[in-house]
């Protein structure tokens, strides 16, 4: 994975490249999927239909749709019909067996120019954002952080957030392990939190 750090209409932003996954262009997504067993996939978006993937030597499936928008959901339409969702999901908002969700790759820091504190300084706190408090969600830890600040806290670990199925799980049995489990909050939420 590569990050590149861009200064998009006046704003510092994060947007992560990564060699597998949904690639958002300018006027189009690419879609890719590595499935080299399968000789043919379909891309499935709700709402907008269904677009077969060209299959290449190495086993990754690609296909460029001009037609999808970030916030649509997908599923990957193996021969069989069975349809899957995206491996390298970055949001399931159904749980691990609905579509995923395109999610906007860039990032705005909110900090300008921060270098972290020195080690020496560091207390850490290993958080579970589904134990943390009783909403469990990235915004009810985020409204609890001042409580770990004044303990002396100056940095949070964030223990596992991969998509696990149903409600509750503590992340090491994460199926999708780009996509923040959806019962803690949107993806937008995780970075806030970040």
């Amino acid at each position: 994975m590569q990050e590149n750090f861009n200064v998009i209409d006046g704003r510092d932003v994060m947007q992560h490249n990564f060699a597998f996954g949904p690639q958002l262009n300018e006027n189009a997504v690419l879609f890719r999927l590595w499935a080299p067993l399968a000789e043919r996939v379909l891309v499935r978006i709700e709402q907008r239909g269904e677009w077969t993937m060209r299959r290449r030597q190495d086993g990754w499936h690609v296909v460029e749709v001009k037609d999808a928008r970030i916030g649509d959901r997908y599923k990957f339409v193996l021969g069989d019909g069975f349809a899957v969702p995206d491996p390298a999901s970055r949001f399931q908002p159904e749980d691990v067996h609905g579509p995923s969700e395109l999610i906007d790759p860039l990032f705005e820091w909110q900090t300008q120019g921060w270098k972290g504190r020195r080690w020496e300084e560091i207390v850490i706190y290993e958080l579970h954002v589904g134990a943390f408090t009783e909403a469990g969600t990235f915004l009810a830890a985020m409204e609890k952080l001042d409580h770990l600040q004044r303990l002396g806290i100056t940095a949070i670990q964030l223990m596992p957030l991969s998509d696990f199925r149903g409600r509750y799980g503590w992340g090491y049995d994460g199926v999708l392990p780009y996509a923040p489990d959806s019962s803690y909050g949107r993806p937008e939420r995780w970075r806030r939190l970040n």
